[in-house]
């Protein structure tokens, strides 16, 4: 009888049977070789496939992190998927798991298959919203990157996959990239202005030092010529005493207005380089002055341009929050000195959500273009209009009382109501809801905005389409 190769009991069935080769050697050793070594094979393909295993299981994790947030019902399933894994659940079990998923991802598929993000809308929604409003401040520059951002806004309306949408951002990194080049370069060149501007000031110190120079030589010249000129009427006057003769007095006088001549006209030469010096460094400075003068001037209008675009929106054209927060805080002021009626009026686009999503947002742009330009032909110069955000609109009334305020915004609402808008052939019906205040003695910016957004909200809850006063 045999013995089993790692116990060493007895086996019946194990008996070798010892054969005979054409050498006459027995084979009995080399088939217990061979099982060892299939047995060392057997072992080593298991520890393989283990590492395999482990190395499946942390990828089939990795992916269902990777899915997650697309569908909720999709989520449970990928939550069970991946539990069931990190438990080294059976094959029948994850099986099952994965027949459930594979049902799952079929029915989202089938509810959005363009739009694999827009199950979880929300996020989806925000995430172009906040690409668009990226792309409006881009758009606040009267270059190339104005209109590059303009493109991708368009682009951004197509938009329907995280793939597309994640171009549109890269370009739009490419952009903030090039608009922070340009604010660089700006900087630079403003930076070389006032570099320019300290030449120029040193220069018209050394000027200034240089005419203070001059005017104490002059001084100082004036004061030699008239010591000496002293000097020479006493020796004239003491020579003139001594003379015995006419003739020795004559020649004593000529020699003295000679000596007093040359003197005067010494000086007389020194003060004309002196004036000359004086004027050509005075014309220099005048050119100098001048050109300064003109370099300022065009940063200062370079500048001003810069701060009012920076309170344009660049959608609608007309002023943004930035700007309607300045103003109010001005009216108040003024108000409290004249005591005039100013009224403020909030507006929002009744349903603006539900023309982007039936429409898309190019349509809501358009609809946003369109009441702007509405609101403003509706107001008088001294009034004011804003866009302070979305489908949000401000006026400021100079003048007219509550009652007329409400009247004037009633007419506007009814105005925007009776428009006939097509979007690519098909009408869309805008309506407009406003809340009207009055400014108050000891008003400030937030109390009446609070009034007149409350009224507001009573507007919408009144059925829409609607202004209230309160």
């Amino acid at each position: 009888m045999g013995s089993d190769l790692k116990s060493g009991v007895a086996r019946p069935m194990l008996q070798a049977i010892p054969t005979i080769g054409e050498s006459g050697v027995s084979e009995t050793s080399d088939w217990k070789q061979k099982y060892r070594d299939t047995v060392l094979e057997m072992e080593a393909e298991q520890k393989r496939w283990q590492q395999i295993e482990k190395v499946l299981r942390r990828l089939i994790n990795r992916l269902c992190a990777a899915g997650m947030g697309v569908n909720e019902t999709l989520d449970t399933e990928l939550a069970e998927v991946a539990a069931a894994n990190r438990r080294s659940a059976e094959v029948d079990e994850l099986e099952t798991l994965v027949s459930t998923l594979t049902t799952a991802v079929t029915a989202v598929d089938q509810v959005a298959p363009i739009l694999p993000r827009s199950a979880n809308g929300g996020r989806w929604e925000s995430a172009c919203a906040a690409t668009g409003l990226l792309l409006d401040r881009l758009a606040q520059s009267e270059t190339d990157i104005d209109t590059k951002a303009g493109a991708l806004r368009v682009e951004l309306t197509k938009a329907r996959t995280d793939a597309e949408l994640a171009a549109i951002l890269g370009h739009a990194a490419d952009l903030v990239q090039a608009r922070n080049a340009m604010a660089e370069g700006e900087r630079q060149q403003a930076a070389t202005v006032l570099s320019a501007v300290n030449l120029r000031l040193e220069e018209l110190l050394e000027y200034f030092d240089s005419s203070a120079d001059a005017s104490r030589a002059g001084h100082e010249d004036t004061a030699q010529l008239d010591a000496r000129l002293m000097t020479q009427v006493r020796e004239l006057s003491d020579g003139s005493n001594q003379a015995t003769d006419l003739a020795s007095l004559q020649a004593l006088v000529t020699q003295g207005l000679e000596s007093v001549g040359q003197s005067v006209r010494e000086f007389r030469e020194r003060e004309e380089r002196r004036l000359l010096e004086q004027n050509a460094q005075a014309e220099e400075m005048r050119r100098r002055v001048a050109s300064l003068e003109g370099e300022t001037r065009a940063l200062n209008e370079k500048l001003a341009a810069e701060r009012d675009r920076a309170r344009i929106d660049p959608l609608t054209n007309i002023c943004n929050r930035k700007a309607f927060d300045e103003r109010l805080a001005q009216e108040i002021a003024r108000r409290a000195i004249t005591q005039g009626p100013v009224s403020l009026l909030v507006w929002d686009i009744d349903d603006f959500k539900t023309i982007n999503d039936t429409y898309g947002h190019r349509a809501g742009d358009r609809v946003l273009q369109t009441v702007a330009k509405y609101l403003a032909q509706g107001i008088q110069s001294t009034d004011f209009v804003a866009r302070i955000g979305g489908e949000e609109f401000t006026m400021v009334l100079i003048g007219p009382a509550l009652e007329a305020a409400q009247q004037i915004a009633d007419e506007l609402r009814e105005t925007i109501a009776s428009l006939r808008l097509h979007f690519r052939g098909t009408p869309v019906h805008v309506t407009i809801s406003c809340g009207i205040t009055p400014l108050l003695d000891h008003d400030t910016p937030g109390r009446a905005f609070e009034r007149a957004d409350a009224a507001l909200y009573k507007a919408k809850n009144g059925g829409k389409n609607s202004c209230f006063a309160g």
